[in-house]
């Protein structure tokens, strides 16, 4: 056997292969981790709303009546 020449050495160009098998495995288990946290974390997410935003649109909309709607707001502030 020759390990540092010939048939199985740094001579056949496998001398850096177990470096980019590395990188390689890494790149794959972040975009794992990166997948798995977009989607679990993707609920967490608001749009930037206050509740009082959220309380007008529903009064907009007909959800809540104008009294239901003035207790409510009485209640945020």
């Amino acid at each position: 056997m020759h390990w540092w020449g010939g048939d199985y050495g740094w001579g056949t160009g496998m001398g850096f292969g177990w470096l980019f098998m590395i990188i390689f495995w890494i790149l794959i288990i972040l975009g794992v981790v990166y997948l798995v946290r977009l989607i679990v974390g993707g609920e967490k997410r608001t749009t930037g709303e206050t509740a009082l935003d959220v309380l007008k649109k529903r009064y907009a909309k007909g959800e809540i009546s104008k009294e239901e709607f003035e207790e409510k707001k009485k209640a945020l502030e």
